[in-house]
């Protein structure tokens, strides 16, 4: 299975100031050791007397839930504050509220306007935000080379996700004739700096033999890099692979076990697949061990 354009990012990253003492420096430290309680008393006044990374700070604080649990209408309120100020990061992640309806009514045009003016600015998740509006046309027309437009700049600028969705428009053919080697490039620009979705998509090419050489091996390798950080998709591609015997070897235990992880993600095809082997190819013990391994089953961290 596929992976499809990658959503979209946030900037997700506290701020930091400079080197010498001070209350904003100070909350950076309390943040960085989990005293979320301390860096919001410290950020707050700051963020009230008009500093545009205090309010920022907040603004992630609030929705990332370290401040109060998804408070997504504060944090809004912070992010409008330090992007009316021209703040890029603020900019593209009041943006990404509004894409999504979290805190603010969902309006696409508005998404579309906090990017434009990160993106502007050279922001590279902005820009392959952009992307994304044009790709599947929400708040403009659908317009797959100006998606790629902007998928390229972000791309330039080293953003991983915006490589990832570069290899599915070569994939897919989308705003650019089908080129499955450049596919493959992007992809695994996207895969060797731990982006899941161009893991399992690298997986599938080596998979096919599309742009590279067919290689079971190096699909499993991939499929496992992805499945391990938890993407579903792969999880339901290496679950196959441990059914079918191609570039590791048959085991039911596992297959159930990787099948199970994505049917908890909402993977259909996953749940019916783990039924299946369960009904017709495993022992009960072989069930309860593939559960067993299901529930100690923990993601590791992108890389």
């Amino acid at each position: 299975m596929l992976k499809q354009v990658a959503a979209a990012v946030i900037a997700s990253a506290i701020l930091t100031g400079t080197p010498a003492a001070g209350p904003f420096e100070d909350g950076v430290t309390a943040y960085n050791r989990g005293d979320y309680a301390t860096a919001l008393r410290l950020w707050q006044p700051l963020a009230e007397e008009g500093d545009v990374k205090a309010r920022f700070n907040l603004g992630l604080m609030y929705e990332k839930g370290d401040a109060a649990p998804g408070d997504y209408i504060k944090a809004a309120r912070w992010y409008r504050l330090s992007a009316e100020q021209g703040y890029a990061d603020a900019q593209n992640n009041l943006g990404l509220l509004y894409s999504d309806g979290r805190g603010v009514r969902r309006d696409y045009a508005e998404a579309l306007r906090w990017y434009r003016l990160a993106a502007k600015q050279g922001n590279a998740n902005a820009q392959n935000n952009l992307g994304l509006l044009y790709n599947y046309g929400r708040g403009v027309p659908l317009d797959h080379e100006e998606a790629m437009r902007w998928y390229r700049l972000a791309a330039k600028h080293g953003n991983l996700y915006a490589q990832s969705n570069l290899g599915v428009m070569f994939d897919k053919g989308h705003g650019v004739p089908r080129d499955y080697a450049e596919a493959v490039r992007w992809y695994r620009l996207a895969a060797e700096q731990g982006n899941a979705n161009a893991q399992n998509n690298l997986g599938f090419m080596y998979g096919k033999g599309s742009g590279v050489p067919h290689d079971d091996a190096e699909a499993v390798r991939w499929y496992r890099l992805a499945a391990e950080q938890g993407n579903a998709d792969a999880q339901f591609n290496l679950g196959l692979r441990c059914i079918n015997g191609k570039g590791v070897p048959v085991d039911v235990v596992l297959a159930h076990m990787w099948f199970n992880l994505a049917a908890e993600q909402g993977n259909e095809h996953a749940r019916e697949n783990r039924d299946i082997i369960a009904a017709e190819r495993m022992t009960p013990d072989q069930i309860a061990e593939a559960e067993r391994l299901a529930r100690q089953w923990k993601p590791t961290a992108e890389r």
